[in-house]
Order: structure tokens, then C-alpha cells, then sequence
């Protein structure tokens, strides 16, 4: 039996395998996300069908899914003239929807993080891949108090495990995010990266200072980077553990590239291949492992198969 890095010791102790990406693999099905909301279209206008993505998910392996609130906060939903408390609702109900389908698997201890994009998203513009943002600082943590907020209220089904800090870009906005999260000590969270290449953020600043500033909060259960190329995450696993002694995740995209001129997506993965990329994620020390934009089902498959390797 193969090893990798130390275990952590708490929540994600036995957590080696998240979801895939879900607004590709809603798209893929069928689903409508077209618009500033993006994927959060679904959490009102076809919860069955993001449910049918969860259970695939855990179907496949997944021990950990996120909710579909990326896209969700009332900044975005006043843009299309909905309100601060349909925005709210949609946070609440996004874990519901999770809830439902992890309750089909009860054998199955699957843990729900809700996934919180940066202020970038919210933009609907592309900005969490750059975080230029023209904003204050004070704006920032505004932003994601207000979300944070609303799920620390929660209780019993409407309240997630966790919750996933997701595609940062920049040092300004973690340290934002541990200004926000400040009030609510016992929240257990992930902060996950976008980054520009295999050593900086998608800001420029060094991936391993990002980890470091994420790991100092008491929040945090875990670091890593997604909607990454794969061939990106070994040097990143080591960038990771450079800045922190904290479990490493890491969720690539699947390989494929974005065309913004033609507006589709180029290249070629397959699943088999993913998961022997992932075996070696594992093999350099990364806990958990999953998929991002353009990964499905049978890529977290393969990964859960990589992951068995490691317990």
C-alpha cells in the first residue's frame, strides 16, 4: 500500500475525494446557465437536475460535493434586480439541494462545503482570474461577510460542513475573507486558488504567501488551487505545502482549454488518464482531490480508485 503526505488530523481527516466540476456537468445535462447568475439559475429554476449532479457525484466517490453558490450574493442578484433576501434564500436552499442528495447515499458519509466564489465572480466578467478589482478593501469584506453571515446562522439541514473559499486570486482578497470570517471562530472553511502560473495567484502574488496568510486564520482546515491545467498541480502541491502545514487540495480543470474567440472549449482528457494524474497528486502530497470546470462523473471515478491507493 502506497503513502503520501501526513494525515491531518479533524474534519477532513478521512476526505480524500471531492466532486467535479458542476456547472459544466449541469451544462452537459441539459440545464440552462446562461446569464450574470450563471449556475445559480438551477438552485431555483431546476433543483432536480442539480440534485440528479450531486448523486453522481457521490455515486462515483465524491466524499465531499459543493453547493451550487458560487455565483450566488445579493451584489450579483441586485444586478438582475432580485433582492438581498432571494439571494439569501438561494445560499440556504443551495445546501438543502445537497443535503437531499447526500441523505440517498446513508451509508455514505459525505460532507457538504458551500462553495463562495470571489467578489470577481459576482462581476460576471471574468475578474476572478486577474482580481483587479475596483473596489476598497472594505467593499471586499462586506461583500463576503454578508454570505458568510447567512450561512453561520444556519441550522440543522440548511447548515453546511464547511465552507469553500473558491478560485482566490489575490493576497488582498484572503485577507479580506480573515477579516470577514473573524466574528465566527468555530466556522471550518477552505481557501482554494486561481493561479497564473505554476508558482503565483492569478494577482501575481506568490501561491505559497497566499497558503501561509489562509493557514493563520482558525478557520481553515485546508489550502489548494483549482480551475487550474493539470500539468500545473505537481509544482503547485509543493508551492502549497511551501506556505502551510495545512492539507492540501488540489481540483484542475480537466485539461481542456477555453477559446474565448470561437467561445468553446479546445483539447481533449479522458477519465483514465485523469486519474493517473491524480495518483500521482496523491503520490506528492495531496489530501483531497477532485475535478473542476469540465470534469464529470468518471473523472472522479478515477480519482477515487487513485485515492484508495493512499488510505
Amino acid at each position: 500500500m502506497q503513502t503520501a503526505s501526513p494525515r491531518p488530523s479533524g474534519l477532513l481527516d478521512a476526505i480524500h475525494v471531492i466532486d467535479g466540476g458542476l456547472a459544466t456537468e449541469l451544462e452537459h445535462q441539459g440545464a440552462c446557465i446562461d446569464g450574470p447568475l450563471w449556475s445559480a439559475r438551477v438552485i431555483e429554476e431546476e433543483p432536480r437536475q442539480l440534485d440528479a449532479v450531486h448523486r453522481a457525484y457521490i455515486a462515483a466517490g465524491a466524499q465531499c460535493i459543493t453547493t451550487c453558490s458560487y455565483q450566488v450574493s445579493r451584489m450579483g442578484y441586485a444586478q438582475v434586480g432580485l433582492s438581498p433576501q432571494r439571494a439569501d434564500d438561494a445560499l440556504l436552499r443551495s445546501v438543502a439541494i445537497a443535503r437531499t442528495a447526500t441523505a440517498a447515499f446513508p451509508r455514505c458519509r459525505v460532507l457538504v462545503a458551500a462553495s463562495l466564489g470571489p467578489y470577481g465572480a459576482a462581476l460576471h466578467n471574468g475578474a476572478e482570474y486577474h482580481g483587479n478589482y475596483d473596489c476598497s478593501f472594505h467593499d471586499l469584506v462586506s461583500f463576503h461577510r454578508e454570505r458568510i453571515a447567512v450561512l453561520a446562522g444556519a441550522s440543522g439541514p440548511l447548515r453546511p460542513d464547511l465552507l469553500a473559499f473558491e478560485t482566490f486570486p489575490s493576497l488582498d482578497e484572503v485577507r479580506a475573507v480573515g477579516q470577514a470570517l473573524a466574528p465566527w471562530p468555530a466556522l471550518q472553511a477552505w481557501f482554494s486558488f486561481s493561479c497564473r502560473d505554476q508558482r503565483l495567484v492569478a494577482h501575481g502574488e506568490p501561491v505559497a504567501r497566499c497558503a501561509a496568510l489562509a493557514a493563520s486564520f482558525p478557520q481553515t482546515v485546508a489550502v489548494g488551487v483549482n480551475c487550474v491545467p493539470p500539468a500545473w498541480i505537481p509544482a503547485l502541491i509543493a508551492e502549497l505545502h511551501q506556505g502551510s502545514d495545512k492539507p492540501v487540495l488540489v481540483y484542475p480543470n480537466s485539461g481542456e482549454g477555453w477559446d474565448a474567440e470561437r467561445r468553446c472549449w479546445i483539447g481533449s482528457t479522458d477519465a483514465a488518464g485523469f486519474g493517473a494524474c491524480a495518483a500521482e497528486w496523491f503520490r506528492a502530497g495531496a489530501h483531497i482531490v477532485g475535478g473542476c470546470c469540465r470534469t464529470r462523473p468518471a473523472h472522479i471515478a478515477q480519482v477515487a480508485r487513485a485515492g484508495a491507493l493512499f488510505k
